[in-house]
């Protein structure tokens, strides 16, 4: 089953849109070593924003222990113009433009070219830096992935997954095995499997109805016994017996102690909890993972773009969808200040000849 052609343009425009916001929520907290669950709650109320129905509000003005990034007075409520500029957005772009590039038959070494081409390498953080350093260096897929190269189950292989979803509407497996495919240039193990895993949930989310069923079907691309599935299913099961978000969390949080807060494992189980607990409501999908902590901007924006697609770009609030003002900045070559329009128009395209 797939969507009919007027639906499938919302709901990519919903993906994408989706992505940008939930990235730029998440991007001032960005640092889940300092921003744990209990600092953002402080924070968010002594500014006295909770329940979390916006963006990130300034940071109260009497209180010196909050440490945001230093661009977040382009990502909190009334500064947001535009997006700011951030790999989790660059990989989406960069993704599009391979795609359009060599098609769905492209190859992991012309992603790694790519890569050379078109991104800068100080752009590039964790597993990508050293993948892109190896490359550089003259080392050839799979090398470039285990060399040297600690973060090899890190998050980034993850953020850079969305695209394969949203131009393989209905069709996870597909999604799933073209994330693989790009993953293996910097990532190994559940690295690997968090690309092929959120691939999948992003594309069955375009026909599943309900997180919960998109998360059912996302279960089916990687194995059954590898850690992450482990920990997806663990929270799946914590949120059946009626725990509430934040128990299931700490519960997660325990179970998953000490692969750090970048690492995809941790963030899958926060990324969960938010789309299971959000039930659906954009605002609340992307406040609630955000909210999660650890990797936030990189959470929110995968969790954005599952619910942006389930629900479409017209039933965002339009407190998310027009600060934006239809722009995007990036550090991809050429591509600094597109369109989000315009880059959904491009997915689109490529989603009709995925047929």
């Amino acid at each position: 089953m797939t969507p009919v052609h007027t639906e499938l343009a919302d709901r990519v425009l919903g993906g994408w849109i989706g992505r940008i916001s939930g990235n730029m929520l998440g991007k001032p907290i960005e640092r889940g070593d300092y921003w744990t669950r209990e600092r953002i709650e402080r924070y968010l109320r002594q500014a006295d924003a909770l329940p979390l129905t916006d963006y990130l509000p300034d940071p109260p003005s009497w209180v010196e222990e909050f440490q945001l990034r230093p661009e977040w007075q382009q990502c909190v409520r009334g500064g947001v113009h535009g997006s700011c500029r951030d790999d989790d957005i660059d990989y989406a772009i960069l993704g599009l433009h391979l795609l359009e590039t060599h098609g769905f038959e492209f190859s992991t070494d012309q992603v790694g070219e790519l890569w050379l081409l078109r991104l800068p390498y100080l752009q590039t953080f964790t597993a990508e830096r050293a993948a892109y350093r190896n490359l550089v260096n003259g080392l050839k897929p799979p090398l470039t992935a285990t060399y040297e190269n600690s973060c090899q189950e890190w998050i980034g292989a993850l953020i850079r997954a969305d695209i394969f979803g949203w131009t393989n509407p209905g069709a996870p497996r597909r999604a799933a095995a073209l994330a693989r495919r790009d993953a293996v240039l910097s990532h190994t193990g559940n690295g690997v499997y968090g690309a092929m895993w959120a691939a999948a949930l992003v594309a069955a989310a375009f026909t599943a109805g309900t997180p919960r069923a998109a998360l059912d079907t996302a279960f089916g691309v990687i194995p059954s016994s590898c850690r992450l599935a482990r920990t997806v299913r663990r929270v799946v099961t914590l949120h059946e017996a009626g725990l509430g978000w934040e128990e299931t969390l700490a519960t997660a949080e325990a179970e998953t102690a000490g692969l750090g807060w970048i690492h995809t494992v941790p963030n899958s189980a926060v990324l969960t909890a938010g789309l299971l607990y959000g039930e659906g409501d954009f605002t609340r999908t992307i406040a609630l993972t955000v909210r999660g902590g650890l990797d936030t901007d990189s959470n929110g924006a995968t969790a954005g773009s599952v619910a942006g697609v389930l629900c479409g770009a017209k039933a965002i609030p339009s407190q998310w969808r027009d600060p934006l003002e239809d722009r995007v900045r990036s550090a991809v070559f050429g591509f600094d200040g597109a369109r989000i329009s315009e880059l959904a128009a491009r997915t689109l395209e490529l989603s009709t000849l995925s047929k």
